[in-house]
């Protein structure tokens, strides 16, 4: 997936003898959580406008280099590591350098969403399924094989959560007979911890016979 193409380089960075108040008037003119620094073409990191807000207006980003975040991605950076990048950083914008650490420009993050959300993953029709199993137990392998040997085919699969040893993971499935899907899973040891329409109707035709059940045995 392409993703050069989203660099975008119409903000020029600040220089690092860039004053604070400088700083500061940028941010009132911009929705960025960060400005990139540079050293003349050579990136050093960014300023948050947060801290851009603590220090003396008169003081430039030099003095307070310590402050700086050195956070980017490379020009040939997978869009997906591109993605965590911003979730790791809590930043709205991603510097981006070339190989030798000079300043290309910037992704922004809904460019980067949008292009998730053109995935099959988010884009094609299909059925959500969140199983969860032991962190030790589980394989992608045989995760993808339960859902194919049912006829399902796998849109994609991602971890979604890992707490006390038991890892959650969220399956988009297209094709799908998920309550065949859903019982081959609880056959292979793992929780299905998502409700599906069919399990709800299994469930209600269950209650329903019990009750019948115990109406005939009075």
């Amino acid at each position: 997936m392409d993703t050069q193409s989203y660099i975008i380089n119409d903000i020029k960075p600040v220089e690092i003898t860039a004053r604070i108040n400088e700083v500061k008037e940028a941010f009132n003119q911009l929705t960025f959580s960060h400005i990139p620094v540079v050293n003349k073409k050579e990136y050093v990191g960014c300023i948050s406008e947060t801290d851009a807000h603590c220090f003396d207006s008169e003081k430039t980003l030099g003095d307070i280099s310590y402050a700086l975040e050195p956070f980017h991605v490379k020009e040939n950076t997978n869009w997906l590591d591109i993605l965590e990048a911003f979730a790791l950083k809590s930043s709205n914008i991603m510097p981006v350098l070339d190989g030798k650490n000079q300043y290309l420009g910037y992704y922004e993050l809904s460019d980067i969403m949008d292009l998730f959300n053109h995935t099959p993953f988010l884009n094609e029709a299909g059925a959500i399924i969140v199983v969860e199993k032991g962190s030790h137990d589980y394989s992608f392998s045989e995760i993808c094989q339960i859902v194919e040997s049912n006829d399902g085919k796998v849109l994609g699969v991602f971890i979604s959560k890992i707490e006390n040893d038991i890892t959650e993971a969220t399956i988009k499935i297209g094709h799908s007979n998920l309550n065949a899907i859903s019982q081959t899973f609880r056959r292979y040891g793992y929780n299905v911890s998502s409700e599906h329409d069919e399990d709800k109707l299994r469930e209600e035709l269950k209650e329903r016979s019990d009750y019948l059940n115990k109406y005939l045995n009075i």
